[in-house]
């Protein structure tokens, strides 16, 4: 439980850090065109690092839940065979949640990587 409260401090403290790489990049696009151009690529090199990282994660969140889900179907069908094939379709359509997640996380890092709206022109 203090891992998961950690992690997710962790997380909102990077959100709140997101606004001070805006203000940042603002004050470097006042200050000098070529430092517009370290401030974006700064920008850049961080959006791949936390795609990648939002990745990582959220594929390892998936299979730790797939496996979950994988082992109480099987869990329960061992104690009830005549209810597998419902457990089975309730498994697919849990499978088919949590992957949908991971592809939010995909869809949100490629947002990141190639329509950054903090980019400056």
């Amino acid at each position: 439980m203090k891992k998961v409260i950690f992690l997710m401090l962790a997380l909102v403290a990077a959100a709140f850090g997101a606004e001070e790489v805006v203000a940042v990049v603002d004050t470097a696009v006042a200050a000098a065109p070529a430092t517009a151009d370290v401030a974006n690529q700064m920008l850049k090199a961080y959006s791949m690092i936390a795609a990648g990282v939002g990745l990582g994660l959220a594929a390892l969140g998936g299979a730790i839940g797939m496996g979950n889900t994988a082992a109480a179907t099987i869990a329960g069908t061992a104690r009830n065979p005549g209810l597998g094939g419902k457990l089975m379709t309730t498994m697919f359509i849990a499978l088919a949640m949590i992957e949908a997640q991971v592809i939010y996380t995909l869809v949100i890092a490629l947002i990141a990587l190639y329509a950054n709206p903090y980019l400056v022109a």
